[in-house]
């Protein structure tokens, strides 16, 4: 079938909303959390070599870095739209090369020529590796981009089980020399390199939310998170054990270094923003709590509160919508987003009367399609999108990501906040 007319349908039929089909990603060095709605049977549904899986990407146009293990098309996002009682679909990544601004609109387009971010929910019982994203500068000759990244911790999905080891450590304690990092690195092969005894260890708080520029160290704890980022999936793991039991690959230190870097410590630590990670405002500089769009009166008397739960970033950005239960409410925006729904059932609306369920499920077998996650293009977002939360008790939550310099986003002169 002609991909052009595939994709044509696809918009045509959600009137500018494209429905999403789940994206399943495993990680050979990851233990799943178990909290992102996958059935029990299917967190090794891949196979045990090539680990569990504790990630599910949105709206992403690109492919998952797993080594050569690696899926044909892992990682990508895929748009379903049902067709003469039959459902097809096509991946994001071919409907934004085919429908071009049509799709992430012509502030993007002119730009990117793509959708440049995605999100993700990763989720692990315990701490992942400290590690980094690489800059654009430290992997341009691999043909890749660095990956500046945030958290959120959504509340639903950190009820009850919150993991191993609630905490994230970030960056190098202030005073920290080079010449420590490097005999941890040194280290790497001989055990426990310690490298977390030169960083701090934060507690994870449900409802709120970290910026992670790249060159940033960090050893991610085991809230399931809900984690926008720029569109690359490079890093490099700098500590060698986690918790005296689980050993971090030596190839895992040199990923997505140059070949001819490999084996050169003094390039893992050039990587490294060394200002960013020794910073003594940190906290101050990279929490984040979140901020409602309008006062929360002006919400509430349009049904409806709206916060930005990730603003630091120019590379993205990324609200929290609750609509209020037995309400329906017309929201603008005037940038192209994907959501996942978190909580509540109901309908969204674009331009006519045609709604598209919207449904958060509470279990989801490996392959199976859902009704939680869709692509909102920058037409239908300015036009403005309605949705009907129909329970007489139950909000609808649905978690929203932006693309780079969303306008909507309004910095004051630090640039941090909106």
């Amino acid at each position: 079938m002609n991909e052009q007319k595939t994709a044509e349908r696809a918009l045509e039929q959600g009137e500018g909303i494209l429905r999403l089909k789940p994206n399943w990603v495993p990680r050979s060095f990851c233990i799943p959390g178990r909290r992102i709605k996958l059935h029990p049977d299917d967190y090794y549904a891949l196979g045990c070599e090539r680990g569990g899986i504790d990630e599910r990407w949105f709206s992403s146009t690109i492919e998952a870095d797993n080594g050569p293990l690696t899926a044909p098309n892992e990682g990508l996002s895929f748009v379903v739209f049902e067709h003469k009682g039959k459902v097809e679909e096509i991946t994001l990544k071919d409907v934004v090369a085919e429908l071009e601004l049509n799709i992430v609109g012509e502030r993007l387009w002119n730009q990117y020529h793509e959708w440049p971010m995605y999100s993700k929910f990763f989720d692990n019982q315990g701490p992942l590796p400290h590690h980094v994203h690489q800059r654009d500068v430290h992997v341009a000759s691999l043909g890749k981009l660095g990956k500046p990244e945030a958290y959120y911790f959504p509340p639903q999905a950190n009820n009850c089980n919150r993991g191993d080891f609630p905490f994230t450590f970030f960056g190098l304690n202030p005073g920290v020399t080079k010449d420590e990092l490097r005999q941890c690195l040194e280290n790497f092969t001989k055990g426990d390199n310690r490298i977390t005894a030169l960083s701090h260890a934060h507690q994870l708080v449900p409802g709120t939310g970290w910026d992670v520029p790249a060159g940033v160290l960090h050893a991610p704890g085991s809230f399931c998170t809900y984690e926008p980022q720029a569109r690359s999936d490079v890093f490099a793991m700098y500590q060698s054990v986690i918790q005296d039991r689980q050993v971090v690959p030596n190839e895992l230190l040199w990923k997505d270094t140059p070949d001819d870097k490999v084996g050169n410590i003094d390039w893992l630590i050039e990587v490294l923003d060394w200002e960013l990670n020794v910073s003594p405002n940190f906290v101050k500089n990279r929490f984040m709590r979140p901020i409602p769009v309008l006062s929360r009166e002006e919400m509430r008397a349009e049904d409806y509160i709206e916060k930005w739960i990730c603003y630091k970033s120019p590379a993205f950005s990324a609200k929290e919508l609750t609509i209020l239960p037995g309400k329906t409410v017309t929201i603008r925006d005037n940038a192209a987003y994907g959501f996942i729904m978190m909580q509540g059932n109901g309908s969204i609306f674009s331009s006519s009367d045609n709604g598209l369920p919207i449904e958060t499920p509470a279990l989801i077998r490996y392959g199976q399609l859902t009704h939680d996650e869709y692509f909102v293009t920058e037409e239908a977002a300015k036009r403005g999108v309605t949705i009907t939360n129909p329970s007489k008790t139950d909000p609808i939550v649905m978690l929203k990501h932006f693309g780079p310099k969303n306008p909507d986003l309004k910095t004051c002169a630090c640039g941090l906040h909106p």
